[in-house]
Parts: structure tokens; C-alpha cells; sequence
């Protein structure tokens, strides 16, 4: 099954058409508690929407758990749901991977509409399947592979987000300009990002959504080249879980920081161009500035990335780029190279 991306403008038509086109005797829509403030009421009022139920969970990624997929379950079950209703997502990437993994397995799997309201989910979360909670301490350890429906993109919702959070979603941009082409790529590190105009956020979503979908679309199930997705992120999840037991750090934020050390060890092992690296770890430096890790940190990092869903056999997997849009997967590295990727990001 295919899932099909809107890049919306009327949201009140489009709704209404992806509701009809999907299996629904009853109409719920999961959000968290930020969103059923910031962003519900943006859709509550539409006709499509008259006799839909509403099902709330606590926001924030520490909320991510099988708790929180057992309450919807629950909400699901007490309030009649049935094999032919359809949940609709409305949050940013919490809310799409837990409320997707909640649809894929409630009843052997209900229909579900994605509508992403941070920039995040919009450009990475809500497209491509992936669904899933965090356990034991690990990010999206269980989960499933299932399309949405639909996925609805409006940049109407970004106008909730604080700067942090679209910092943290044009990461995975910066990312998919990356593996793709150099006008993308360059028109992502000359954005003002501190002053971003939505009109065009909307159309490079746009540009970065299509390089996702047609990633995704070769190979939905991350065998070969769908790793490609994964620059920064070897790096970037061991960062992120750092933090997580100390002060925790937005996904994206992560990432970015991943893309510095993977950057760095792309030019190290795979003859990715000085100056593109430069000037993009500038972009990401003054965006998104750094977090404090000493040579103690290390073992602890290399440790944790030892745990990454991308490994085969114990062996650290990274994707490099030998150029921008040149990508190498399945790169591995010594504990030294990742050392010394560690270095550069300490020292810049």
C-alpha cells in the first residue's frame, strides 16, 4: 500500500477527501497534550470532523511508551473502535510513530491519517512507514513497518513551533540536501534559518519530502539504499541517548550534531569534499550550537552506538558521502576514526 503525500493548501478539502477515501465507521484523532491546545483547534470546527472522538496523551518523547499505546488502545476499545475505523495523528513525531504503531496493531490494524505539525515529523517522521515507541532505555526498540493512508503537510501549524523545534526538524533537511543534489543542498545552508519565511520553508519541505518518498519507494524495508537516511545518525542517536540521561537534546539537534562527525569522517575515509564540510558545519555551529563532551565521554558514546538497529554482527554501521549525493553505505570505522570524528566535533 502505497502512502500518498499532500503538500496542502486547502486542509479542509483535503481532509474531508483522504477521511473518505479510507475504511471509517468512527473517526478518532490522537493528540498529545500540546497539540490538542496549539493545534486541534486549527481542524475541530471541520464537517469531516463532527463526530470524531479525541484521544490525549502526555506530550514529549519520555511519553513514547508502551503506556502511552496501551491507553490509546484502551480509549480505542472503551469508545467502540472496530477494525473499519480510522485514527487520525495530528502532532509531531511522537504522536505519528506512536499513534501509527497504535493503528498498526490495534485489532490486526486500523486505517490512519498522518498530520504533522512540527517541521520534524512533516520532512522525516510522518513519511515512509516507520513506526514505533522507545524501550528499555533504547529509541523506536519496538515497532512496525505500515503506511499511512495519507499524510497531510501544512505549514499553517509550523506557526505553533518555537525556534528550537524548527531548527530541529531542518536538520533532517539539511540532511536530505545532502544526499541529494548541489542546488539543494546550497539553498539549505544560505536559508536565514533564524528568520525563516514560510512560503518557502513550505516549498524546500516540498523538495525534502520528495527526496524521502523516493528513497523510501526503492527500498521500503531499509535493506540497501534507504540507508542513505541514516547520515547522521549513527553518531547523532548515540548523542541523543547521551543526553537523554543528563539534558536531554531535540532529535534533530542530534542529528546535526551527527552530521558534524560524519561530515568530518566522510572527508577522512571517503574523499568528501573540505570545503562543503566547512561550510555546512558553519551552517549547523551557528544554528544550532553544540553540547559539552570530554575525551571521558568517549566509551559511554562509542558504547551506545554500539546498540544502533543499523548494526550487523557488533560492527558500527555508518552511511558517508563521497560528494554530495554520492552516497556510501554500510561504512564502517576503528574505535580511533571515531575518536578522532569526536575530536573535531569538540574542537571545530
Amino acid at each position: 500500500m502505497e502512502q500518498r503525500v499532500i503538500i496542502s493548501k486547502n486542509l479542509k478539502e483535503e481532509l474531508a477527501a483522504a477521511i473518505s477515501e479510507c475504511e471509517h465507521d468512527k473517526i478518532f484523532v490522537l493528540t498529545d497534550k500540546t497539540t490538542e491546545e496549539l493545534c486541534w483547534p486549527v481542524i475541530n470546527k471541520f464537517f469531516s470532523l463532527k463526530k470524531a472522538k479525541l484521544i490525549t496523551i502526555p506530550a514529549s518523547d519520555n511519553h513514547k511508551t508502551i503506556e502511552s499505546v496501551m491507553s490509546v488502545w484502551e480509549a480505542l476499545g472503551q469508545q467502540g473502535a472496530t477494525r473499519h475505523s480510522c485514527m487520525i495523528n495530528l502532532g509531531g513525531g511522537m504522536v505519528t510513530d506512536l499513534g501509527g504503531f497504535a493503528a498498526s496493531t490495534f485489532k490486526r490494524g486500523i486505517d490512519f491519517i498522518n498530520i504533522p505539525t512540527t517541521l520534524l515529523a512533516m520532512v522525516d517522521a510522518s513519511v515512509g512507514g516507520k513506526t514505533g515507541i522507545n524501550f528499555n532505555g533504547l529509541k523506536n526498540e519496538i515497532g512496525v513497518f505500515n503506511d499511512s493512508k495519507f499524510v497531510i503537510l501544512n505549514t499553517t501549524f509550523l506557526k505553533t513551533l518555537d525556534q528550537e523545534n524548527i531548527c530541529s526538524g531542518y536538520a533532517e533537511m539539511l540532511k536530505h540536501g545532502l544526499i541529494s543534489t548541489n542546488k539543494m543542498w546550497a539553498d539549505l545552508v544560505n536559508f536565514d534559518l533564524q528568520h525563516p519565511e514560510l512560503d518557502t520553508l513550505q516549498r524546500m519541505v516540498a523538495e525534502s519530502v520528495n527526496v524521502k518518498e523516493h528513497i523510501v519507494k526503492q527500498d521500503p524495508h531499509e535493506k540497501g539504499i534507504r540507508k542513505a537516511l541514516n547520515l547522521g545518525h549513527t553518531f547523532g542517536h548515540a548523542f541523543e541517548s547521551f543526553c537523554m540521561k543528563r539534558t536531554p537534546i531535540l532529535h534533530g539537534y542530534a542529528v546535526a550534531y551527527g552530521l558534524i562527525c560524519e561530515l568530518y569522517m566522510s572527508c577522512m575515509k571517503t574523499g568528501f569534499p573540505t570545503d562543503k564540510m566547512r561550510q555546512t558545519v558553519s551552517f549547523i555551529q551557528d544554528n544550532f550550537g553544540s553540547i559539552n563532551i570530554t575525551c571521558d565521554d568517549y566509551d559511554e558514546l562509542i558504547e551506545l552506538m554500539t546498540h544502533d538497529k543499523k548494526n550487523t554482527a557488533g560492527t558500527i554501521n555508518f552511511t558517508l558521502l563521497g560528494d554530495i549525493g554520492d552516497i556510501k553505505i554500510n561504512q564502517t570505522a576503528t574505535t580511533e576514526e571515531i575518536k578522532e570524528c569526536l575530536d573535531f566535533f569538540r574542537e571545530g
